[in-house]
């Protein structure tokens, strides 16, 4: 038994680890051949790049509804949204005090509350259809075709775009088949990563938490799910509250969450209706949206988030995975 314990927590952590890995390599290899085909590069980061860092979530929640876990899948994204603006935004806060830009308060907000409100109205017949996923899919496409329009006219952003994201000048005396190749490569390694990275992290979590702790499906989803695919997002945020440069902290959490809801519960439903459970609904989903109403005031007061604040929203995380056990 302890033998199995041991093997399934080297499984959840060497699956994570892989996922992580797998985003990386897809990101790396999709805007290198994107920057080959002289998209632009503001395009590539609004698009391939945020895909790519939403990847792992869209692999995992995909598995779980294919493989009968609606909970999981659904989960998976309703958890990560909350540990987003509860454990995330909270101790990057605490940290570091974050700046609140107009851009965040006059359309990040309103964008990811509309999502999550969006997602809570069509789930009351406890189910996402093909037809309510392409609706979600469609909207993300309208997203990002007015992110666009608004990263395009704001001079200063774009110039930090084109910077972030350009060939590297080592590899200018390497033939173009040869960089070709190894941009594939990495797109290709990436996808088989994310794949087996999601199977490897799920199979662990169910094994440890389903089977030998007796925990349910939502739990899981919730919990140990969001919370390892929302790792990446806590530490980038984290090593920015510590460098001092948190101004994109809030606005880069609230695009993934409006992506966690158009993007990966849209595709997903697509390629599978999902089922929602009716606690899922009631009350799940009802943290999300208090979690995400809960920003506003604080967000206003000062413009800022400061470390109280910062404290507030970790201490409602906290309290509400108090509540679901």
């Amino acid at each position: 038994m302890e033998n199995k314990l041991i093997i399934n927590i080297l499984e959840l952590i060497g699956g994570l680890i892989v996922l992580i890995g797998g985003g990386e390599f897809l990101v790396n290899g999709a805007t290198n051949i994107a920057l080959r085909l002289k998209i632009p590069p503001i395009i590539v980061g609004l698009t391939i790049v945020a895909f790519g860092t939403s990847a792992p979530e869209l692999f995992i929640s995909l598995h779980s509804a294919l493989a009968g876990n609606a909970d999981l899948a659904i989960g998976n994204v309703v958890g990560s949204n909350i540990c987003n603006l509860g454990m995330v935004l909270g101790i990057t806060a605490i940290i570091y005090p974050i700046k609140v830009s107009d851009t965040t308060l006059k359309f990040d907000w309103p964008v990811a509350m509309g999502s999550s409100l969006l997602l809570f109205f069509l789930t009351f017949d406890n189910m996402i259809s093909a037809t309510e996923g392409a609706v979600f899919f469609g909207l993300l496409l309208i997203y990002l075709f007015v992110l666009f329009r608004r990263t395009k006219s704001d001079i200063e952003l774009q110039k930090t775009t084109n910077e972030e994201f350009q060939l590297d000048e080592s590899e200018k005396d390497k033939s173009p088949v040869t960089l070709w190749v190894k941009d594939i490569a990495f797109l290709v390694t990436g996808i088989i990563a994310l794949k087996f990275g999601a199977e490897w992290f799920i199979d662990g979590a169910k094994s440890i938490c389903l089977v030998q702790l007796g925990l349910d499906e939502r739990i899981v989803g919730i919990l140990v799910l969001a919370i390892g695919t929302s790792l990446p997002e806590l530490v980038t945020s984290a090593v920015a509250a510590f460098k001092k440069e948190t101004d994109l902290a809030l606005g880069n959490l609230m695009g993934s969450n409006i992506f966690n809801v158009l993007s990966i519960l849209g595709i997903t439903s697509m390629v599978i209706p999902i089922n929602v459970s009716e606690i899922m609904h009631s009350y799940d989903m009802v943290w999300m949206l208090g979690i995400t109403l809960l920003t506003i005031p604080l967000m206003i007061l000062g413009r800022d988030l400061n470390r109280w604040e910062g404290l507030v929203m970790l201490s409602a995380y906290c309290f509400y995975i108090y509540t679901i056990f």
